[in-house]
């Protein structure tokens, strides 16, 4: 009698999971920097938006790495770095992204203007390297001048942020600056959602040395303390936008600030 032996190898299957892409319908409009009748330096003073009195402290301390910070700050970190991992890589971009998908990669590259389309996006400033504080944020901006891309999350996965020129200059007062090439944007409402100016007041951004907003009127869009690790979005007059993230008051999971370089290299 012959022995017959059937072998079975298991195949083994690799496979990803990819989130269905979300068609865009929005249209955008680039206008060049270099062609705006208003100036960059042109400020407006104002009183900022639900409240009535100047802030009586300035934050002092510069932390410049995450040892520097609270226990809270390396407790964000330590699930930042956990539950995010970098991107594959995408055009333009020199650096990893925590926050930046292939779909609004995408999005943000039809979003900004002409000046910068073509360039190569640069990781000015990260809260996974270089620490949280306001005060890094702000120097590691000078890296590059032009436009910048703020870029932040909250702990519910909404990613936000907005446009703003660079290098910011903290003012000693609650200052407007900025133009009206300024934009804020959002993913939490189903797809990539960018508010421009309505027009209604010239509150693009304010920046001091504890504190960044985008907006104004009603409230501000966009605001983030100094050590970047709480902030407040609602609806304002500037951009007519929605909240931006997933509440009015929120915990910060990271902030990225992006510039933008014609150099096929950059040494920073």
């Amino acid at each position: 009698m012959s022995s017959y032996f059937s072998y079975v190898i298991p195949s083994v299957g690799f496979g990803e999971s990819r989130s269905g892409k979300h068609q865009r319908s929005l249209s955008v409009s680039n206008v060049d920097f270099e062609s705006q009748d208003e100036s960059l330096h042109r400020y407006v003073e104002c009183r900022s938006p639900g409240e009535n009195k100047e802030t009586e402290n300035n934050r002092e301390s510069d932390y410049d790495h995450v040892s520097g910070g609270s226990t809270s700050g390396s407790e964000v970190f330590e699930e930042a770095t956990d539950q995010h991992s970098p991107q594959k890589h995408l055009p333009y971009l020199m650096d990893d992204s925590v926050f930046i998908s292939s779909d609004l990669h995408e999005f943000l590259l039809s979003s900004l203007p002409n000046i910068v389309k073509g360039c190569q996006w640069v990781l000015l400033y990260s809260t996974l390297k270089h620490g949280i504080s306001l005060r890094t944020l702000i120097r590691k901006s000078s890296d590059l001048s032009g436009p910048c891309l703020l870029i932040v999350g909250d702990r519910q996965g909404a990613v936000f942020g907005g446009l703003l020129e660079g290098p910011l200059k903290p003012t000693a007062k609650r200052k407007y600056q900025g133009t009206n090439q300024t934009f804020v944007f959002t993913t939490i409402y189903g797809e990539p959602r960018l508010f421009r100016p309505t027009g209604a007041n010239r509150y693009y951004y304010m920046c001091l040395n504890d504190m960044l907003a985008l907006g104004g009127g009603g409230n501000y869009a966009l605001c983030l303390d100094g050590d970047l690790l709480s902030g407040t979005s609602g609806p304002c007059e500037t951009f007519g936008n929605l909240c931006l993230a997933h509440n009015s008051e929120f915990e910060l999971k990271n902030v990225e600030l992006w510039g933008f370089t014609h150099a096929s290299r950059y040494l920073p």
